[in-house]
């Protein structure tokens, strides 16, 4: 794999002027989080980041994240298995969508709307895929030639043929994965690109790891993530990564009360059994939890909470707290509210991580060559590009290399072949 040259140098000024944008109360939030991670840091403790997908691609957080991993201001990470095949696809990619009826694709087989998408390969990189895996030509050809929009998304995905060929793909890193006694992300982690939390990872010797609640996407990486390590094995890892962090920064992510609290959390969650029958298990308690998120429900409730403890005196009552509070009651808002040591940062993440990023690299000395900017922002489109044209896509040889693995190339081609 061939590592691109270093990103454009992180635009400062940018960052300082979306510090000026965001709101006393989101400043105020950020000084107290940053604070707290700071502090950790300089006494040799952990910071985990609870990553969801969609916008965390989107915005560039996926790869500041693996930024601060390289830097050793990050010490883990647990995501989504979309972001997981994202990544192993390179992150972003820019993609020709056409109407798939034109091109005589199956109407039964089209999402809704009938696009069908193109993945816009240089050609070394579609000279390499051919290598591969056996390509549809005429497909391609077909697509070529329609009309279309050429727009930058999530990498893979419904894209041809990088989607197909990451599902193909996702066969042989369960392979390795299973004939080391190891997790997926571990495995693929390997011969991904060291700009992505996967590569990032896999170089530092930090865990990533898909969550339970988050299995579910991704396609066959899903399901290959899911089908590599037994659920309770899995969960014993993602406490054991929670337990040891001081801090945990959630960004933009759904269904943190379940990602947190079972079976082995004790204080908010349902560890209670696990710990009665003398497993281990592990505490938010004295944690510091960060969450960075656009929906204002989430302040209300948190707010709340410390004027009149409200969220623990509802359950104290037995009191349905949606009732209560007059709004739509995400789990996650018990369990966060309730601890002592939560930050609630009301915010886009595309503007609140870099901001972060900042104040963090110059507390504590160190230089980021990275830094994502929102997606709207001319920075931000500008990242974007850059990260379509120099993250690159799972490199199979590296992976295998890297890891030896004792299976023929007729076996390899078999799995690429469907």
């Amino acid at each position: 794999m061939t590592i691109a040259a270093t990103p454009p140098q992180p635009d400062w000024d940018a960052v300082e002027q979306l510090e000026k944008n965001l709101s006393p109360i989101a400043l105020e939030r950020i000084d107290s989080a940053v604070a707290r991670i700071i502090e950790a840091k300089q006494r040799g403790g952990k910071v985990v980041v609870v990553t969801g997908s969609g916008p965390n691609i989107h915005e560039g957080v996926t790869t500041l994240v693996a930024e601060l991993m390289r830097t050793g201001i990050v010490d883990g990470v647990t995501t989504s298995s979309a972001v997981i095949a994202h990544e192993m696809a390179g992150v972003l990619d820019r993609v020709k969508r056409v109407d798939g009826r034109d091109i005589g694709v199956d109407e039964a087989l089209l999402p809704h709307g009938g696009a069908f998408e193109l993945t816009e390969l240089t050609g070394l990189a579609l000279t390499k895929l051919r290598e591969e895996m056996e390509l549809d030509e005429g497909l391609i050809e077909r697509l070529d030639q329609a009309s279309g929009r050429s727009v930058i998304k999530a990498a893979g995905n419904l894209g041809y043929p990088m989607g197909l060929y990451m599902e193909r793909l996702a066969g042989v890193v369960l392979r390795l994965a299973r004939k080391r006694g190891e997790s997926f992300e571990s495995a693929a982690g390997m011969g991904a690109d060291e700009r992505t939390m996967l590569g990032a990872g896999a170089r530092a010797g930090l865990p990533v790891l898909v969550t339970i609640p988050q299995l579910v996407g991704g396609g066959a990486v899903g399901l290959a993530i899911g089908d590599s390590i037994p659920i309770s094995e899995r969960s014993e890892r993602l406490a054991r990564m929670l337990g040891e962090a001081d801090v945990i920064i959630e960004s933009a992510v759904a269904l943190t009360q379940e990602i947190h609290d079972g079976p082995f959390e004790t204080h908010t969650g349902h560890g209670l059994w696990a710990a009665w029958d003398g497993q281990p298990t592990w505490s938010l308690e004295s944690k510091t939890l960060v969450r960075v998120d656009l929906d204002p429900a989430l302040e209300k409730v948190w707010q709340a909470e410390r004027d009149d403890r409200g969220v623990q005196e509802a359950i104290n009552l037995g009191q349905p707290k949606t009732k209560l509070f007059e709004l739509p009651f995400r789990m996650e808002m018990s369990g966060f509210a309730r601890l002592a040591g939560s930050v609630a940062v009301t915010g886009d993440i595309g503007a609140v991580w870099p901001v972060m990023a900042r104040r963090l690299a110059k507390a504590l000395g160190v230089e980021l060559s990275f830094v994502s900017h929102p997606q709207d922002t001319a920075p931000g489109q500008a990242m974007r590009e850059w990260i379509v044209n120099e993250i690159q896509p799972l490199d199979r040889e590296l992976m295998l290399s890297a890891v030896p693995f004792e299976v023929s190339q007729s076996e390899l081609q078999e799995t690429l072949s469907g």
